[in-house]
This record gives C-alpha cells, structure tokens and sequence, in this order.
C-alpha cells in the first residue's frame, strides 16, 4: 500500500487569520534545507502585490523568519496541523 504525502490544496487553511477576500499563495517548505524556507518566503513576498497573503507550510516554526517580517511591516500567524506548521503571512490594509 502506497501512501502519499498531503499537499497544500489537501490542508485546511479556512481558520488562519488571512484577510477576507485576499488572494492566497501557498509554499510548502517542508523538505527545503534551511536557509531555503526563509530565502524562498521573502523572496516570494517580494514579488507579490501587499493584497496577497502568503502560507507557508513548514516542518517547524520559522523561528528566523519572524523578525524579518516585523522589520518589513507583514503581520502572520503560526499554527500547528497534523502536516507541519502553517503560518499564514500578510500585509495590513492601510
């Protein structure tokens, strides 16, 4: 019996504090060596427009990313699930 590993599109993401009506983009980092997940999530959030939120999911908390994101003025939020660690990512509405 084979098995596969859940994808994004399988994990809720309903009860993450993204904005309403924000379009959505997901990473998952799972399987990144670090320091990809943090290049790989800035680097994301760099090309796209302050309406879109970013998830990431991750085998942990992105511990080094937080501050990174204080200092770029994102709010986010981090949640354990049974796949990893979600962390919803998103820029304030002016």
């Amino acid at each position: 019996m084979t098995t596969t590993e859940p994808t994004l599109d399988d994990i809720p993401t309903d009860d993450l504090p993204i904005p309403p009506s924000r379009p959505v983009e997901t990473l998952d980092a799972r399987e990144l060596p670090p320091p990809e997940p943090l290049r790989t999530t800035l680097e994301m959030l760099a090309e796209l427009d302050d309406e879109t939120a970013v998830v990431q999911l991750n085998d942990r908390a992105p511990q080094h990313l937080y501050p990174r994101l204080d200092d770029r003025g994102y709010e986010y939020e981090t949640t354990e699930c049974e796949e990893g660690v979600l962390t919803a990512i998103w820029k304030p509405r002016e």
